[in-house]
């Protein structure tokens, strides 16, 4: 979503206006970034106020000397109040060690119980440490070595002390593979097409690209055009009624998908509505006919609140044995985490985010209680509805594969969530308050970007086992053949913002990397999906060469791959990488080329200098990529935009990438950027704008098939 900057140490970390002391070693142990090195190169210290209300968003008290002293020693003490760390994650084939802490002097058995039920001895290894006081007891600790060759999975640790069964303790062991090799099995190039579902509208869709407009995108990219795969934006949930947010990017949940997705006509038992009910069903999806032709905006609103009211009288219509089946097995499998989002959705169709009764409602179970008996069937219908999501993500990726694709769906992780969402209610301190995540000033918006969602809380989510994390990566990789991970930066550090303080005054914090990438790399080897993070902006080498030690691919994009010199030759890009022209960020190729990001910028008062100083280093920088197409003999004399556009993709398919991108807009002519980041929809209209050509006439599914312009790109790409 945005550049990143390099993450301070505690060796380097030195401020110069008089900071205490101890307020400085206790951000340090918590996590949090004293200093920064951020946009342009620029060296950044951290308000001493930034850093105290960033502590207490964590939860830690800092904002006098004596909170100060307290905290510090509780960071030192609070692993030795535990018998074992909150959760443990390890690779596969090498030795992970835990510490144990018990009464000094008690003898200990530590065994790992795998999934499958087999139990393994941990081996105590001679490592002393000396006994310390803690709360007035002594306490000593006892390193154990778990078994190298445990298989990768979710499996328990378990410490108990012979004779005191009250001491015992038991935490979560992830194994995790040392390296994703999803992509690996792959031979050669692979190409795919990169779109914003909900723009792309087919003569069946109701205002909105839908779950089989991207099968029969899917169909037509793989079939006719020989692409790979199909990478789509976050179909995560919105709203449960309008109004809906438009941003993909800013959801209620991440774990679930957005009904307004739905392909009505597909689901069985339509074929059983009452006839009066079939022939309203006719007639709304045929008041839609106008609309999916029109360019100036989507409409999600109306196309839900139409959806909804049909969707209702379906979920009415008995299921068969076998349906019946299919939805118990699902309801099974997604368990307590969906009927607990059903339950959200079915309150929030009644209550305001603001409303005081949801507090009160986590705070009186039996107040809860009453309220899903009073709700069952709403709830069920929620549950029903993320089945039939469910059910039509399934059928989009078996259509891809049997296309031919290797791939398939590509699906998209967003950042986070909305403060107000489904996931905050649910999964409580896993999300931190008191603070939003967002981006310092950096070339996208030079006064900093605040996404108005809270951040994985990194010490509550570890006292969870990241259960939150990993169950919803399951939910997404269900029927996914790739997932992109927006701003994978994020999970090793994240830009926090205190609440009511603008984006430049916030600070990183940072998160177990090692655990959190673990724990992704694992749940998708089980899926047999590739990972791509996106890994754009300024960072210490260790973050790439990290992720591509685990087998994750990184994030090119060709008009940001630039050095002192000039553009990166394309012999010199990653092979582990997903390399494109462009980025749903930026406009369209075309647009680009011609400035538009500029001229919006401008317009909307995001730039920190005058208009044509932007434009002449944008044109400095952009006419020297298309002069390494020039040189490279890929631009023809006189060449037109779409020859350059042509030409760029030629370009990046030079490079070694095992993955080349191609943004359907790109393909069609497009020329309208979708969206501008840190504006909301009364700035621009982000995430509304439909599909359309160079002539800005709509682009519908049924066209991509004979579309001369979208053949002409591929075979640039395979020149």
């Amino acid at each position: 979503m945005s550049n990143d900057a390099q993450p301070d140490t505690p060796e380097t970390a030195s401020h110069s206006d008089g900071v205490p002391g101890p307020l400085l070693e206790l951000a340090h142990r918590c996590g949090v970034a004293t200093e920064y090195i951020g946009w342009g190169e620029k060296h950044y210290e951290v308000a001493p106020d930034t850093l105290r209300k960033v502590l207490g968003a964590l939860g830690v008290a800092a904002d006098t000397d004596e909170e100060i002293a307290v905290a510090l020693v509780d960071r030192e003490l609070d692993p030795w109040r535990r018998r074992l760390p909150p959760v443990v994650v390890g690779v596969a084939g090498t030795e992970t060690r835990i510490p144990v802490h018990v009464p000094h002097g008690e003898p200990l058995r530590v065994t790992v119980v795998t999934e499958n039920g087999d139990e393994a001895d941990a081996t105590q290894l001679n490592v002393w440490v000396d006994p310390r006081e803690v709360d007035g007891a002594l306490v000593g600790e006892a390193t154990f070595a778990l078994p190298a060759d445990l298989p990768t999975g979710w499996h328990v640790i378990r410490a108990e002390i012979p004779g005191r069964p009250e001491l015992d303790a038991e935490c979560d062991l992830a194994v995790t593979p040392a390296r994703l090799d999803t992509v690996e099995r792959l031979s050669g190039q692979r190409w795919g097409l990169a779109t914003q579902l909900y723009s792309i509208r087919s003569r069946r869709s109701w205002g909105v690209g839908d779950l089989q407009d991207l099968a029969d995108i899917a169909t037509v990219a793989g079939a006719h055009h020989g692409a790979d795969f199909v990478q789509v934006n976050p179909l995560h949930a919105a709203q449960p009624r309008p109004p809906v947010e438009s941003s993909p990017y800013l959801p209620t949940t991440r774990r679930f998908v957005n009904p307004l997705y739905i392909r009505v006509e597909d689901i069985p038992e339509v074929a059983h509505l009452p006839t009066a009910d079939y022939r309203s069903l006719r007639k709304s999806a045929h008041r839609f006919d106008r609309a999916n032709v029109k360019t100036d905006r989507i409409r999600r609103n109306r196309s839900y609140r139409e959806k909804l009211s049909v969707l209702e009288k379906i979920f009415g219509v008995p299921l068969s044995p076998t349906r019946q089946v299919a939805l118990d097995d699902y309801l099974t499998r997604e368990g307590d985490g969906l009927v607990e989002f059903a339950t959200w959705c079915a309150l929030a169709e009644r209550l305001e985010p603001e409303d005081a009764q949801w507090q009160d409602l986590l705070a009186h179970p039996d107040q809860l209680g009453a309220a899903r008996v009073e709700l069952a069937d709403r709830i069920s219908f929620h549950c029903w509805l993320q089945w039939i999501c469910d059910q039509q993500l399934e059928a989009a990726q078996r259509a891809a594969l049997d296309a031919g694709m290797d791939i398939g769906i590509m699906h998209d992780l967003a950042v986070g969530v909305q403060r107000t969402g489904a996931d905050v209610w649910t999964l409580g301190d896993a999300l931190a308050t008191g603070a939003t995540v967002g981006a310092p000033p950096d070339g996208f918006n030079q006064q900093g970007q605040d996404w108005s969602q809270p951040p994985w809380h990194p010490w509550h989510l570890a006292e969870r086992g990241y259960r939150p994390y990993r169950d919803m990566l399951r939910t997404v990789l269900r029927h996914a053949g790739g997932l992109r991970i927006d701003h994978i930066l994020g999970l090793f550090r994240l830009w926090w913002i205190p609440e009511g303080e603008s984006a430049a005054a916030g600070t990183y914090v940072r998160y177990d990397h090692e655990a959190l990438i673990g724990i992704l790399v694992l749940e998708a080897e089980r899926a047999g999906a590739v990972v791509v993070g996106e890994d754009l902006g300024v960072f210490e080498p260790i973050v790439q060469e990290y992720l591509t030690s685990r087998g994750v691919l990184g994030t090119s994009i060709l008009w940001f791959e630039q050095t002192p010199d000039g553009p990166v030759p394309p012999d010199d890009y990653r092979r582990l990488c997903l390399t494109s022209v462009n980025t749903h960020d930026l406009p369209p190729t075309a647009g680009y080329l011609a400035g538009e990001h500029i001229r919006v910028r401008s317009e909307l008062g995001l730039l920190t200098r005058s208009e044509e100083e932007e434009r002449l280093a944008d044109a400095e920088e952009r006419d020297a990529v298309v002069a390494l197409a020039t040189q490279r003999g890929l631009v023809p004399d006189d060449p037109s935009s779409e020859d350059i556009v042509d030409a760029l993709h030629a370009l990046v398919a030079e490079t070694p990438s095992a993955l080349i991108g191609v943004a359907l807009v790109d393909a069609v002519g497009e020329y309208r950027i979708q969206n501008q980041p840190g504006t909301d929809s009364s700035q621009y209209p982000n995430w509304q704008i439909p599909l359309a050509d160079d002539h800005g006439a709509a682009v519908l599914v049924e066209d991509l098939a004979d579309n001369e312009r979208f053949a002409r790109l591929v075979a640039a790409l395979n020149r």
